[in-house]
């Protein structure tokens, strides 16, 4: 069979050599004509459609070679025997091939050639990309424990140029990674690789990692490789509370969550590092702890422990059981006072005594926080009580004092014509009863 293909090729030859003669002593040679073609890009596989043009032609012959300059068509006579080539358009201007299931040794330049004198040539080079095979992810084993090291590698081979491989973790691309590039075999492929190195982390437990290839021959539809991850972990444990300022009286739930992988067993709790001082009251259903009626003896430490086979952790909550609310003021009392005093004094009592009640309930919020004593109203209280007793003593030594004066005069005027002490005192007794008229009052 390959013998009749070289009888068949050297006849044609032969006939196409013997043609252009023809044309060339033909009188209807021409000159400005020149072929046109153009390069073709295809992918390994498909089909190549290769044109070649002349814009002006007198009735001269055209034809298409391969690389190794075997002759493909003469005008619309096939001349290699080879299925996969077909005339698409045969012309006084125009002819066109196609090439089907290209591979990658159809890859080079072919001509068309113009049997004008001299014989004119136009080159197109095909290109024939090759198709990267499907990524493949190595390296993963499940499942990892966390804080372990990570190397998860990418690979494909069959591309023409050598592909690109990028990574993804949940749809965010991944840049820290290793490359590499390596020529098959045959010395037109390549191979490629990317490795992915991270520590584990419970973070990533159910995400989905991927390995996206882009060529240009996949047409914009990467290839892509996913694999997800399972991470195992020590449990996370953390205790919600439904009160935050519990009273007396009242109750509170504590729920411990616990999250890890595997699932963790059911929790434990303690309190100040023993068990439970008072189960009627403190029940535990699950991961819940319901405590009624508290009161204080149930103030103390409470830890919630969960684990699962990889470890153990745990929490704790400091319980602090507050007095119960009251939400009447304290009735402010002030002491009487002994000393006698004035209406003047006792007016100023009732403003001060005033002024105090009005700045204890000013703010009404003031005593909205914790119970206990108000410094603040009892610093106020003691300032008028010190106030009063300093005013009463001062008014009383002003009357005294005045009255100490007026004794004295009286004596002295009663003393002044009396020959002996008894006369003396019927005098100034006689004299004080004229001396009403004349009394002085300071206040």
């Amino acid at each position: 069979m390959e013998g009749n293909d070289k009888s068949f090729l050297f006849s044609f030859s032969t006939l196409v050599y013997d043609f252009s003669l023809i044309k060339y002593f033909s009188p209807c040679g021409s000159q400005g004509q020149f072929p046109l073609t153009q390069n073709v890009t295809v992918v390994e596989g498909g089909t190549a459609n290769l044109t070649c043009r002349v814009d002006q032609n007198d009735n001269t012959s055209l034809q298409w070679s391969n690389p190794a300059q075997q002759t493909l068509y003469f005008d619309d006579k096939k001349a290699l025997r080879d299925n996969r080539i077909e005339l698409v358009r045969a012309s006084w201007h125009e002819l066109s091939i196609s090439v089907s299931d290209v591979s990658l040794s159809d890859e080079g330049q072919y001509t068309c050639s113009l049997f004008t004198m001299p014989v004119k040539t136009s080159k197109a080079f095909l290109t024939v990309l090759g198709v990267p095979e499907k990524p493949q992810i190595t390296g993963f084993t499940s499942p990892v424990m966390e804080g372990e090291r990570m190397q998860l590698t990418c690979k494909t081979s069959g591309s023409k140029p050598a592909a690109d491989i990028r990574w993804f973790k949940n749809d965010k691309e991944v840049k820290d990674v290793k490359y590499l590039k390596e020529e098959d075999a045959n010395r037109k492929t390549f191979t490629v690789s990317s490795t992915l190195d991270f520590l584990a982390d419970r973070n990533d437990d159910g995400a989905v990692v991927s390995c996206r290839v882009d060529h240009e021959s996949l047409n914009s539809t990467p290839q892509i490789a996913m694999q997800v991850l399972e991470i195992h972990y020590t449990p996370l444990v953390k205790i919600i509370s439904s009160n935050s300022w519990p009273e007396e009286g009242q109750s509170i739930i504590l729920t411990c969550e616990s999250k890890g992988k595997p699932v963790p067993e059911p929790v434990l709790w303690t309190k100040d590092g023993g068990e439970l001082p008072d189960p009627e009251r403190m029940v535990v259903n699950g991961r819940v702890l319901s405590i009624s009626f508290l009161n204080k003896t149930d103030n103390g430490t409470y830890r919630c422990e969960a684990k699962n086979p990889i470890g153990r952790n745990s929490t704790e909550y400091v319980l602090i059981v507050h007095d119960v609310f009251n939400t009447l003021l304290p009735t402010t009392v002030i002491p009487s006072l002994t000393t006698a005093t004035v209406t003047t004094s006792v007016a100023l009592t009732t403003s001060k005594t005033t002024s105090a009640t009005a700045i204890s309930t000013r703010d009404p919020n003031a005593l909205a926080g914790k119970t206990g004593p108000d410094h603040a109203l009892i610093g106020g209280i003691v300032a008028v009580v010190v106030f009063v007793t300093l005013c009463s003593i001062i008014l009383l030594g002003r009357y005294l004092a005045r009255h100490k004066g007026t004794y004295l005069t009286n004596e002295a005027k009663g003393a002044e014509d009396a020959p002996d002490a008894d006369t003396a005192i019927i005098n100034a007794e006689g004299s004080q009863v004229n001396a009403e008229e004349k009394k002085e009052y300071f206040i």
